[in-house]
Order: C-alpha cells, then sequence, then structure tokens
C-alpha cells in the first residue's frame, strides 16, 4: 500500500520482487534500478524525441447530468495539457467517454495502446469517474458490465517493458492499490482504501495540476506525476480545512521507490520544444532539443540512483549534468534569438 495524503511526505518503500516478475529475484529497488541507470549515466539516454507518451482516459458513468459536465470538463482540460504543454501527439490520446466507456471498449483501448506502446515509453491511464467496493472486489463504474481492479491489473501486464501511471481518482479507489502495485508502476488513487466512499475533491485538482505552473515545484518547466500528486493533496487539504470540515479523503501514491519514480515521469516528452520555442525544422534546433532532454533524462536517473551513491560523487556528478543541461539550454535560446531578429 502505498502512503496517505495526510500523513506527511514519507512513501512506504515496498521490497520489489524483480523489474520483470518472470525474473523471480528478491533484491532492493536501488538495487534492481541500478545497472539500467549506470547505463543511462555512462552510455546517454535515449533521446526523448524516441520516447513517446500514450495517454488513456475514461471517464465512467456520470450518474446526472452535473457530473456528466464535470467529468467531460475534467478530461477535456488534462488532455489539453497533454498535448499544448507536453506535446503529446493526438494519436497518442484516447479518451473513452459516454457509450465508448464500455467494458469491451476499455479492453479494446488497451490492446490498441500495447501494441503501439515500444520498450521505455510511457503509458498513462486515468479513471474520471464514481467506484464501489462491497468489502471483497473494487470496481469502476462503467456503462454495463463493470471492470474491477483484477481486471485492470490483467490489462496493465500487457504494458511489461514500458512505464506505466495508473490514476483512479474515484470514490473507493483506494481498494485499487492492492491489485494494481507492481515495480515499475506508478498508482495513484483518491482514497487510501474501499472504506473512503465520498465523492472526492482529488480528481478537480489533480487535473488542475497540469495547468497551473504553481504545481512545478522544481520550476523545470513541467509537471511530474509526484508534483501534480502533491498538488491535489494540498489543495484537497486547503479545502477541507476552509469549508470546516473532517478530511474523508487520504489519496495515495505508490510507486515502489519513496515516491522517486513518480518524480522522473510526466505527460509528455515535447517539452523543451515549447518551452524554448525552438524551431524543430532547424536541424540544428531539433539536435539541441534531443540533447538537451537526454540530458534531462539522465539527470532523472542520477536522482533514482541518490540513495545508494556517496554524497559527494551524487554532488559532483549532478553539478556537471545541471551545467551541461543550462548550456544546451543557452545555445537554443541564442539560436532562437537569431532567427527571431528582424
Amino acid at each position: 500500500m502505498g502512503i496517505p495524503a495526510g500523513e506527511g511526505p514519507r512513501v512506504k518503500t515496498r521490497a520489489w520482487r524483480a523489474l520483470r516478475p518472470a525474473q523471480g529475484l528478491l533484491r532492493p529497488a536501488h538495487a534492481l534500478l541500478r545497472p539500467a541507470l549506470v547505463l543511462l549515466l555512462c552510455a546517454g539516454a535515449v533521446p526523448a524525441a524516441a520516447q513517446q507518451t500514450h495517454i488513456l482516459v475514461i471517464t465512467g458513468s456520470p450518474g446526472d447530468d452535473e457530473h456528466a459536465k464535470k467529468f467531460d470538463k475534467w478530461a477535456a482540460s488534462f488532455i489539453d495539457a497533454a498535448k499544448k504543454k507536453d506535446a503529446v501527439p493526438v494519436a497518442n490520446i484516447t479518451l473513452l467517454a459516454d457509450r465508448r466507456a464500455t467494458k469491451g471498449g476499455v479492453e479494446k483501448a488497451f490492446a490498441d495502446m500495447a501494441a503501439r506502446a515500444k520498450p521505455n515509453d510511457n503509458v498513462f491511464v486515468l479513471l474520471i469517474g464514481h467506484g464501489s467496493f462491497d468489502g471483497r472486489v473494487a470496481t469502476f463504474n462503467l456503462p454495463g458490465p463493470d471492470l474491477s481492479a483484477e481486471d485492470y491489473a490483467k490489462l496493465l501486464g500487457r504494458f511489461t517493458s514500458q512505464h506505466v501511471v495508473f490514476v483512479n481518482t474515484a470514490s473507493a479507489s483506494g481498494a485499487f492499490l492492492p491489485a494494481l502495485a507492481a515495480p515499475g508502476r506508478v498508482v495513484v488513487t483518491a482514497t487510501k482504501t474501499g472504506g473512503e466512499r465520498n465523492e472526492p475533491d482529488f480528481p478537480e485538482y489533480f487535473v488542475a495540476a497540469y495547468n497551473d505552473d504553481a504545481a512545478d515545484r522544481d520550476r523545470n518547466g513541467h509537471v511530474s506525476v509526484s508534483e501534480a500528486f502533491e498538488y491535489a493533496k494540498t489543495k484537497v487539504i486547503q479545502a477541507y480545512q476552509q469549508k470546516g470540515l473532517v478530511l474523508t479523503e487520504h489519496a495515495t501514491l505508490d510507486d515502489g521507490s519513496q515516491g522517486q519514480l513518480a518524480a522522473t515521469i510526466f505527460l509528455g516528452t515535447g517539452r523543451a520544444e515549447a518551452a524554448l520555442k525552438a524551431d524543430m525544422s532547424d536541424p540544428v534546433a531539433r539536435a539541441l532539443v534531443e540533447e538537451r532532454d537526454a540530458i534531462e533524462q539522465r539527470i532523472a536517473a542520477l536522482k533514482l540512483m541518490k540513495p545508494s551513491m556517496d554524497e559527494a560523487a551524487y554532488g559532483a556528478q549532478m553539478e556537471k549534468l545541471l551545467t551541461d543541461l543550462a548550456l544546451k539550454t543557452k545555445a537554443l535560446r541564442d539560436l532562437q534569438a537569431k532567427k527571431d531578429k528582424p
């Protein structure tokens, strides 16, 4: 299980079996991650242009017109941020709403996404709607037959070499955690347990995070899953306090690595182009963008290794990477400034 929103920044650590269950090994998370991360740091990360993000947004049965409008608004806001702020291609975004959000529609969407997703791609699934838990089975409400937590676990099992983010913003969504938590996967739920059945405020604020610069805590121009979670968690607590109500929802994030994996995953990979207004038709600008994004990924990899590294060595490597990033950024800005001159 993850750590609930109201219990501070600590995130529960879990011993991972292995990066792939079939390996059958039993080691701490940092030991499993180290070989791949060392390759990233020493040989250079794969340029961001080679990595894709695939997004599936599902809005479940609204129950009434008021909720239908809210769900549609939140889904549209999230997708708009993915396209405009994180440059996720439209072809990589699937929205299932109304009659399309059926059991068969969801299963087909997962199958299609699995066919498109390549190793090391990001897969982001967002559920917006109502949930239920009868003490034994947790479900997300759809028109017609529902899908249970175990059903979603099977669907996610297709993605064995991708970075997976699964966000269930429904009531009672905490009951999804035991079935979905897995190595290399980020799971976010609006509640701590299936017993928290009141309609949560979490989805409104989680979606808003991707459109609010205040959510970008490290000011790097894009919002990570971790930053969106912390932003929404804080907003929920503030909303309850302002209303004088006892907090009845405790959002939870579980990524098996003390929140570090969630801090490295964003909606898309086109951030440098958007933030720096680079002319991607220019081969020189495109090369600089790809080099800059590769450095960003090496920084993210280094952050994951921090718990197992000597402090001085970590500091020295991070300083060099940040310097390299600053130089690439300056080169891009200088190049664009020359193009913008009349």
